[in-house]
């Protein structure tokens, strides 16, 4: 009989704690927390919508809660929407939560324009109650105005400024013989289905003021999203295209940067880059299919591709630092600096490519030779490296070296790939100080400070 009490007794405590668990605690000293005190969503454009963001409500009690009501403060009216449990709205009744279990809640915002030019806030919260007690979950976003254009072509000379951001919506087109003009200190931020095609001119006109340099970059703004690449396609100069300046400007997260097909129509580059960036693009930064580009001051870092040029063209890069580092990002497993004569079907063309006072580098991957250069046929054929810092593990006889500096590190002032820090200006024990070629009447670095009148550093940063 005794052996049969042991069997007994284990199904009345499991019942009973089955009971237990059932049960409804009403006590106003239940416990209940929230995964969040504060819902915060970064820079939102107006009419766009945001990223839905989470949180978690968890009774740890042994007995099952119920949330007499979660309430949207703002009701149907507010910012902010809210799907809890699976459920949207705005306002729940007799919400339950198991013992030791929780819920999720859901909640995005879409904010209205408003009359003003920058940044605004708006928060709401929701209000939580259970066994007369009251618990608080604050929402906040900050809102911003823009000008909205989807699937816009630019039939006539235009121009853009800095009033308000920019957010392109689906494919911008510039039609041929048309120039848009971008002052300084505009921001432009792309969707991720919006390529910008320009068949006539683009003039993005910035100055070294950060406040007034150029943007180019991805709409997505909320964490992790903002620091993506590819997050956007790229600014890509047509056949028909010609007489593209970018001064000043920041392109990041594409999933390329510029792209040039065929050569301009004039005896002109097809783009010319000054001081300009190009940061985090998945692909290529900087790509040509026999045409033609000037860089001067330019810093390509973090991409796929640094440069990558087929076909042949015209091709001329002054005191430009390729940086290719591998992170979790991008990886490092491209060429930093590509050029080539002959397109992906074997065609071949002439090629002319010089790199003066500049740094072809990269490390943290799997590339030995940095500077790649091809040849096919018989075409006129010029590749020059001046005053050059480049990483080769192989020589290449294709390219005239002169005065150039092999397998030294560049010392970049701060690489911490961790913490996303990358400052590719020089320490002062740098081999690339006092390098360049004092030919070039360049009177001033990337920063905009002065280069002195003799020798000087190579790169596009100017040690002070």
């Amino acid at each position: 009989m005794k052996y049969l009490l042991l069997p007994v007794l284990l199904l009345l405590l499991t019942l009973m704690n089955s009971c237990q668990k059932d049960r409804i605690l009403t006590s106003k000293d239940a416990l209940l927390y929230l995964s969040e005190d504060t819902l915060h969503f970064d820079t939102v454009f107006t009419t766009t919508g945001s990223t839905t963001q989470y949180f978690k409500i968890f009774n740890p009690n042994s007995q099952k809660l119920i949330l007499s009501n979660i309430r949207l403060m703002g009701g149907n009216g507010s910012v902010f929407k809210v799907n809890i449990d699976g459920v949207p709205g705005s306002n729940f009744d007799e919400v339950e939560i198991a013992a030791g279990d929780s819920i999720y809640g859901f909640v995005t915002t879409v904010i209205n324009p408003n009359s003003q030019d920058l940044p605004f806030v708006v928060r709401d919260s929701l209000q939580i109650a259970f066994n007369g007690n009251k618990r608080l979950l604050q929402l906040e976003a900050y809102g911003k105005n823009a000008y909205f254009l989807r699937n816009k072509t630019i039939t006539k000379d235009t121009t853009w400024s800095k009033k308000l951001p920019i957010v392109i919506l689906g494919q911008l087109t510039v039609n041929e013989a048309v120039t848009l003009t971008i002052e300084k200190g505009t921001r432009i931020y792309t969707n991720a289905l919006a390529p910008i095609q320009i068949h006539g001119t683009l003039r993005a006109l910035g100055e070294k003021q950060d406040s007034n340099r150029i943007v180019f970059t991805g709409d997505r703004l909320d964490e992790p999203y903002k620091n993506y690449p590819g997050s956007w396609p790229g600014i890509y100069f047509n056949k028909t295209s010609n007489n593209n300046i970018l001064s000043y400007c920041i392109i990041k997260n594409a999933y390329q940067g510029v792209i040039c097909l065929q050569e301009a129509s004039n005896a002109l580059p097809k783009l010319t880059l000054q001081e300009c960036v190009f940061d985090n693009i998945y692909d290529v930064a900087i790509g040509a299919g026999k045409s033609s580009i000037t860089a001067r001051n330019c810093l390509i870092s973090n991409s796929g591709y640094g440069a990558y040029l087929t076909a042949g063209g015209n091709y001329s890069f002054l005191h430009c630092t390729f940086a290719g580092i591998g992170n979790n990002y991008v990886a490092h497993k491209n060429a930093t600096f590509t050029a080539t004569n002959a397109d992906a079907d074997g065609n071949t063309d002439a090629l002319s490519c010089i790199l003066d006072n500049c740094i072809v580098y990269g490390e943290g991957g799997t590339v030995d030779n940095e500077l790649v250069v091809s040849k096919k046929g018989s075409n006129p054929f010029l590749v020059a490296v001046n005053n050059t810092l480049y990483k080769n593990k192989n020589a290449n006889n294709l390219i005239g070296f002169t005065n150039s500096i092999n397998n030294q590190l560049p010392q970049f002032a701060t690489i911490d790939v961790t913490k996303r820090i990358f400052d590719f200006r020089l320490k002062a024990t740098s081999p690339c100080i006092n390098t360049g070629n004092s030919t070039y009447a360049i009177t001033t670095d990337l920063d905009g400070n002065l280069r002195p009148v003799g020798i000087p550093d190579i790169g596009c940063y100017e040690m002070p």
